[in-house]
């Protein structure tokens, strides 16, 4: 499978577990909420909202919310959950709403599946002048050792090499500066928030099968591997008598201006 076919294949695998996905995903805090949402906003556009895990905090803020998603069964978890919030389906590429109709536009956690080139000019039509685009990720922190490991499902990450993937992680979630057109955006701003999130073993274990590399494996790998972290938690002296562990969790974020 090709780079190209592996990432169409991921994109499209959270459907199969839209309520797992609802239930465990964490929920944004504030910080990061104050920081990607302009002061006063009134009409927001979410792009790719997924189940509407950020959808229900970014309604609590703001008066007029459109979520737009391309998988049916997120969206039908979605307008269940919010259905005060209109809900279209769509892309990020094609968004299916009016010019110069949004005070900001946020895309949260989803952004590393967006065609940037072909998003961008699209997130700039539908925001009015001076409108913000932010974008973020929210989710396990894997800076932190505990929770590589965990990923894995044993202590062997080398640290170089850790450095190097958390690097690479990082720039999936925020906009390429050869893509960002001048005429379109004023140059991003980057900001970072970490918390910690309490949740029982079993949860954060079936939290970490909701990623896309965990949905596309078969039965057999899949079971293998919750087992790995199962045996992790075990045998880890700070984990192994917790039954609710303070998870470490971390937004990545990114934010420009309409010109």
């Amino acid at each position: 499978m090709t780079s190209d076919d592996d990432t169409a294949v991921r994109s499209k695998s959270f459907g199969a577990v839209a309520d797992e996905y609802d239930r465990l995903r964490p929920v944004l805090n504030d910080d990061t909420l104050d920081w990607v949402l302009p002061p006063h906003a009134v009409d927001v556009l979410e792009i790719a909202a997924g189940t509407g895990i950020a959808t229900r905090r970014l309604a609590s803020r703001v008066p007029h919310l459109t979520a737009v998603e391309p998988d049916d069964r997120m969206r039908a978890v979605l307008a269940g959950r919010s259905p005060e919030v209109r809900a279209l389906a769509g892309r990020a590429e094609e968004l299916p709403v009016d010019d110069d109709a949004f005070d900001a536009v946020v895309i949260a956690t989803a952004w590393h599946w967006v065609d940037q080139a072909r998003a961008l000019p699209e997130v700039a039509r539908v925001l009015r002048p001076g409108g913000r685009l932010s974008i973020f990720w929210c989710g396990p922190d894997r800076s932190v050792a505990f929770m590589r490991n965990l990923r894995s499902g044993r202590p062997a990450n080398d640290p170089d090499n850790a450095a190097e993937i958390e690097t690479h992680w990082r720039h999936h979630h925020r906009v390429d500066a050869g893509t960002l057109t001048p005429e379109l955006f004023t140059p991003g701003e980057q900001a970072q928030f970490r918390w910690t999130q309490p949740m029982d073993r079993e949860d954060l274990i079936a939290m970490m099968g909701t990623f896309s590399r965990m949905i596309v494996l078969d039965d057999t790998e899949r079971h293998q591997l919750f087992a790995d972290m199962r045996r992790y938690l075990d045998e880890h002296e700070d984990y192994r008598d917790r039954d609710i562990i303070d998870v470490p969790m971390r937004s990545e974020c990114w934010r420009a201006t309409a010109r």
